[in-house]
């Protein structure tokens, strides 16, 4: 899994560019050795780009065969994409998922940063967790990581485990 493409700056076409020919080299020497290649998106990829965004120019270029999708709602949201939306788009590209709710009221950029006390434990932030799962659920997506790095990660942790147990199907 990757989860940062290098760049300086604002993140650009000719950054997505290179990261296009890099996932799919990777991706392709990963499959043949028996591994899945996954990139983890950081919300600086949802700029706009032409009809869309990077992110849908990533998407589009990269060969579904062999590079596959980690979606950080969080990041996603940060960058201004709706995560449900994007499960509807892109399906089975997306192999894992990693839950995180931003704190309400944070309007995002596309940075790829916000300070750690914007990570809120699940269902007290902005984004549709229940969408999301239900999305995820409904593409057959197995594996969902809770990913916390804020500084209450000890009270926030248990609070995200017991929302997810209490959520309806």
């Amino acid at each position: 899994m990757v989860a940062w493409i290098p760049h300086q700056g604002a993140f650009t076409i000719d950054h997505a560019k290179k990261a296009v020919d890099d996932f799919n080299k990777a991706g392709k020497a990963l499959k043949a050795a028996g591994l899945t290649f996954c990139y983890h998106n950081h919300g600086y990829e949802f700029s706009p780009y032409e009809q869309g965004t990077l992110f849908d120019y990533i998407v589009k270029n990269t060969n579904p065969a062999d590079v596959s999708f980690e979606l950080d709602v969080l990041w996603a949201q940060h960058g201004g994409a709706d995560p449900v939306a994007l499960l509807k788009k892109y399906g089975k590209r997306f192999q894992l998922i990693h839950l995180k709710d931003l704190k309400k009221g944070v309007k995002g950029d596309f940075t790829g940063s916000t300070p750690l006390e914007n990570d809120v434990a699940l269902g007290t932030g902005q984004i549709d967790i229940p969408g999301v799962i239900r999305e995820a659920k409904r593409l057959g997506i197995r594996h969902y990581f809770i990913e916390d790095e804020s500084p209450s990660i000890a009270q926030q942790v248990p609070q995200s485990i017991a929302y997810l147990k209490g959520l309806k199907e």
